[in-house]
């Protein structure tokens, strides 16, 4: 499978009151033609900073170091101009909060026109308000042509974030970055949602880079799975291996603490404690604190080193043949 994006040691630093604070440290995966990757964990994991970062999206003060590679082309360092070449044609990004991402004094023809027509001004504006009514019936709108007419408010919350996948592949780009597409959705909404952007994806071929906290998105959706925590990547692996067989303790809390129907509790299990703020600075593992098979010896000393523990299965546990039955 050839790869279609490419990061590498990717860090994402941000200007704090007492100097630079870390959000995302010495990421690094690669996205096949075709292939959706799930990036899960908890709010603050640094996701949505990496996926930012990705897109060329953060602001001037941030500092963002690593390798970004699209197609084999290095995108950070690429000047804006360079950049809006590239954002929408060959790689875009689906916001979560859709009434924040759609202008609400322009009709939804109007903004898929303009989310067309700055990649390709020489096309006449009638075949782009075709092309944005095929779009809208892509993604499962029905009346597209009376659709486009109108405003974002006149849509149902569902259908908004419908209308933000259908720009994100007005161009028909490599890879689509869902940033917590279902977020704020009722279950039903979410069905839908996720969905379209499956059949959108059978369509296209479109790469998917999928974010989000919610691992029933994942189990639906993606191939792979990379997991978070407090700015690093704690484990990645096929989504049948992360979800059978965990190997990174903070995986198996995530995984334990989903509600399942097949037994009964009293109470729900839950991971304790808090994650580290992104300005602490620690020796060793991260998790170390809320761990329950922390050994400080073994974890305390060294950022951890990813372990092969099957077929493209990664873990960032120094302990993880020691523990018997993770998460099983």
């Amino acid at each position: 499978m050839t790869d279609v994006l490419t990061v590498h040691d990717l860090t994402v630093r941000y200007q704090g009151d007492a100097g630079f604070v870390t959000a995302v440290e010495g990421l690094t995966f690669t996205l096949g033609a075709g292939q959706t990757l799930g990036i899960v964990g908890e709010s603050g994991s640094g996701k949505s900073a990496a996926s930012t970062a990705i897109m060329g999206l953060l602001p001037g003060s941030a500092r963002v170091t690593g390798s970004v590679r699209l197609n084999g082309r290095e995108l950070l360092g690429l000047g804006e101009r360079e950049l809006r070449d590239v954002r929408g044609r060959d790689i875009a990004i689906i916001f979560q909060d859709a009434l924040a991402a759609l202008n609400p004094m322009m009709t939804i023809g109007a903004q898929l026109v303009e989310a067309m027509d700055v990649h390709d001004r020489a096309a006449p504006a009638r075949a782009l308000r075709e092309r944005a009514a095929e779009l809208l019936d892509l993604v499962g709108i029905p009346s597209p042509a009376t659709r486009l007419g109108q405003y974002p408010h006149e849509f149902s919350g569902g259908m908004r974030q419908r209308v933000l996948i259908a720009m994100g592949i007005a161009n028909e780009p490599d890879v689509l970055i869902a940033d917590e597409p279902t977020t704020a959705l009722d279950v039903t909404v979410q069905a839908q949602v996720l969905d379209t952007i499956r059949r959108v994806q059978d369509r296209t071929r479109t790469s998917v880079v999928l974010i989000t906290h919610d691992l029933g998105v994942v189990a639906g959706l993606a191939d792979r799975v990379l997991v978070m925590y407090a700015g690093r990547k704690a484990e990645e692996g096929p989504v049948e291996s992360i979800f059978y067989r965990p190997s990174h303790p903070y995986t198996a809390g995530l995984l334990g603490s989903l509600p399942r129907v097949d037994r009964r509790m009293a109470r729900l299990p839950y991971i304790p404690g808090q994650p580290p703020s992104p300005a602490a600075r620690m020796a060793g593992c991260r998790f170390l604190p809320r761990c329950e098979h922390a050994e400080p010896a073994a974890c305390g000393v060294g950022e951890p080193r990813y372990l092969e523990v099957g077929e493209g299965h990664a873990t960032a546990c120094v302990r993880v043949h020691e523990i018997e039955g993770m998460g099983r």
